[in-house]
């Protein structure tokens, strides 16, 4: 069978397969069997790790597990001590997108790669300036022990056609200042979710070459390890609970068993795990488990979703034949998808099991448009579930049982040139919720309890 032949076969599959109504992405397929140009394999898999939302893990908390849900209150939003709504419109200011952490909110745009602003009023506290464009959805990715880390151009300049000639920096400020403490080069223009993450002690980032992962000091930038895997191999990465994994596999055409590492987050020795059946592909983190996407032959028929722990467990989720997903999350113990007939579903990735099934409530964009939905999140002690679509439609739905408990419209305006208010986000400070679409951003308090 031929290399097309094979892809399209893998193509086809997955199209057709979904996890009982969670509908496989329509790019999934691409994801898993696009084998050339692997140079570029950690965007692909980091794109994917995007789409599932590793940033919308860990908010369950103790509705994470299946048992006791229907009977636990949820009680009413309460805001936040010296908040109230806001909105903000600043040109060039988020439309790359926001991180929350605790009363801050730190955005990107097409001028800046940092605004800090004040999560209680909007106030914006300082800025850094973009070197050279700020093209693509690259917020800043994570903030720890007052440093805020984010990416950045290497250089400004621009080719005779005016095209970015191209260089990224992973670079760290201070979240209290906004100085830059220190930047290091990457070896590509790769800002997705496995570019860069936070670990114990340590910022573990893809440098200086295409195969290593490096531990770096979080103060200083200079390196602790580092860890490179050998030619011929494309590893995946992960991090549970502070500790960074790999998954590895042969780098060719032919489907082979992935590796699963596990590397010491004060070292870097690697310690083999386990082997998975199959090609992996890594959707997303929760907790201690990993979700993945494997199929194990050109030739197969089915694909299959499963989750991983860090000790190799691992629990298969049920497959249908069934279309695609507009968006899909993995928060806590749940796996929550939308389809693009507007249908959510949970799912729990402890038992594999579907939790619930019903309308979303948001305007759906339409599938051949390059506007998608929001990454759904979860509100622990309300014990909800919000939607955000481009048209600016939020609904929010009962956790527990999928019933809609609250909707409203926002007037995001029209869409700002440069901007990409066709990917809105959304985004939790405690029980308010800020909704992002280009460089329009709103702050409200949903008035749900359930």
């Amino acid at each position: 069978m031929t290399t097309q032949r094979v892809e399209d076969k893998v193509r086809e599959m997955l199209h057709a397969v979904a996890l009982d109504a969670v509908l496989a992405p329509a790019d999934l397929a691409q994801q898993v069997v696009r084998r050339r140009g692997r140079r570029r394999f950690s965007q692909v898999a980091g794109a994917a790790v995007a789409v599932a939302a590793i940033a919308a893990g860990a908010m369950l908390g103790p509705w994470g597990s299946a048992g006791g849900e229907q009977g636990r209150p949820a009680r009413p939003a309460v805001s936040p001590q010296g908040w109230h709504p806001w909105q903000s419109g600043a040109a060039g200011a988020g439309e790359r997108g926001c991180l929350a952490d605790g009363s801050a909110l730190y955005c990107s745009g097409s001028r800046y790669d940092v605004v800090k602003m004040d999560a209680n009023t909007g106030e914006r506290l300082w800025s850094v300036k973009v070197n050279g464009g700020g093209d693509g959805m690259d917020p800043p990715f994570a903030v720890r022990d007052g440093v805020v880390y984010a990416y950045r151009n290497h250089r400004a300049e621009h080719e005779p056609n005016g095209d970015y000639a191209g260089g990224t920096d992973v670079m760290a400020v201070d979240a209290a200042t906004g100085r830059r403490l220190w930047s290091v080069k990457m070896p590509q223009d790769d800002r997705t979710g496995q570019a860069a993450m936070l670990i114990d002690g340590a910022l573990w980032a893809n440098t200086p070459s295409l195969r290593t992962m490096s531990a770096l000091d979080p103060r200083t930038g200079e390196t602790k390890w580092r860890h490179t895997w050998a030619k011929g191999e494309v590893c995946q990465r992960a991090v549970l609970s502070g500790v960074p994994y790999l998954l590895c596999t042969q780098d060719t055409e032919d489907v082979h068993d992935t590796d699963l590492l596990r590397l010491d987050p004060a070292t870097g020795e690697a310690h083999k795990v386990t082997t998975l059946r199959g090609r992996q592909e890594l959707l997303g983190t929760s907790d201690d488990r990993m979700v993945l996407a494997s199929t194990t032959s050109t030739t197969a028929h089915d694909f299959q979703l499963s989750s991983v722990s860090g000790s190799g467990a691992r629990t298969s989720l049920p497959a249908q034949a069934k279309g695609h997903v507009a968006s899909w999350a993995v928060a806590g113990d749940r796996l929550i998808s939308v389809s693009w007939k507007g249908q959510a579903s949970a799912y729990s990735l402890t038992s594999g099991k579907t939790v619930w099934t019903g309308p979303v409530g948001v305007t759906m964009p339409g599938k051949d448009t390059m506007a998608s939905l929001a990454t759904p999140v979860v509100s622990t002690g309300q014990a909800t579930v919000y939607f955000f679509s481009p048209a600016g439609d939020l609904s929010g739905l009962d956790l527990r049982t999928g019933k809609q408990v609250w909707h409203t419209h926002l007037d995001t305006g029209e869409p700002q040139p440069g901007g990409r208010s066709d990917t809105p986000q959304l985004l939790l400070y405690q029980d308010v919720l800020i909704a992002r679409n280009g460089s329009r951003i709103f702050s409200l308090l949903p008035p749900t309890g359930h």
